[in-house]
């Protein structure tokens, strides 16, 4: 069947503005959007830039933003969208636009980066000679934030990094951070919670539950950041100050 694709372009080198450009595709319900959006680059127009890498949504490479949901291409198949009507493909929301589809991704970089202490200590407790024991349990309470591949959906759907304060270090980072904060073995946690309490830090989390609802791999992020957050408390705040 044939299914048309709505895609936003912008070459900065020779744009002035954002266009789009309409295409069609054969393709069946089961086709996956990254599957289409090859055959475009492939027989139809060569200069389509977009990101993609392993395909099976493990290198979180191909995020955009798919009938205004951030959703990685590779997971999403025809049968998600209603194809009688164009599917509208557009880059990730908040990062600046490299070309086409490819976001500048360096500001979320940053920002998972910034939940670290400045400290060149190390991370764990480890010493010499001795093996670093933890149990089934206390490895599952940050198990969840492992699976995280940084695609950086999440924050790309997040109303106060769009909206209401775009200095926010997003629930990427933030989740970052629970995953050492709550890890025994990390011995600068409350470096690492002190981190999240400057401006622009875990405070500025209105709880709208958008980073949960995209995440590709169905973290919990916005538990996960309650959580933290309830930990900030009751060890920097315990009397309520």
């Amino acid at each position: 069947m044939e299914v048309k694709f709505k895609i936003l372009r912008f070459d900065p080198k020779r744009d002035k503005a954002p266009h789009y450009n309409t295409f069609s595709v054969e393709a069946s319900l089961n086709s996956r959007i990254l599957d289409c959006l090859n055959k475009i680059r492939w027989e139809q127009d060569g200069s389509l830039a977009y990101r993609m890498s392993c395909g099976h949504g493990v290198c979180g490479s191909d995020g955009m933003t798919i009938n205004g949901v951030a959703s990685l291409a590779c997971q999403k198949l025809v049968k998600d969208y209603d194809h009688t009507n164009d599917i509208l493909i557009e880059p990730l929301q908040f990062f600046p636009i490299i070309k086409d589809l490819v976001v500048d991704m360096t500001p979320f970089f940053q920002r998972m980066k910034a939940t670290h202490p400045l400290s060149e200590e190390d991370v764990t407790k480890v010493e010499e000679g001795k093996e670093l024991k933890q149990t089934i349990e206390e490895r599952a309470i940050f198990d969840d934030a492992i699976k995280c591949i940084m695609c950086a959906c999440c924050t790309a759907s997040c109303p106060v990094v769009l909206k209401e304060e775009p200095e926010f270090i997003g629930p990427a980072a933030v989740l970052r951070a629970q995953r050492h904060i709550f890890d025994t073995r990390v011995k600068d946690v409350l470096e690492r919670m002190k981190i999240l309490e400057e401006p622009h830090g875990i405070w500025s989390c209105r709880t709208y539950f958008k980073c949960t609802e995209v995440c590709p791999k169905k973290i919990k992020v916005t538990e996960a950041i309650l959580q933290t957050k309830r930990k900030i408390l009751s060890e920097l705040h315990p009397t309520g100050t």
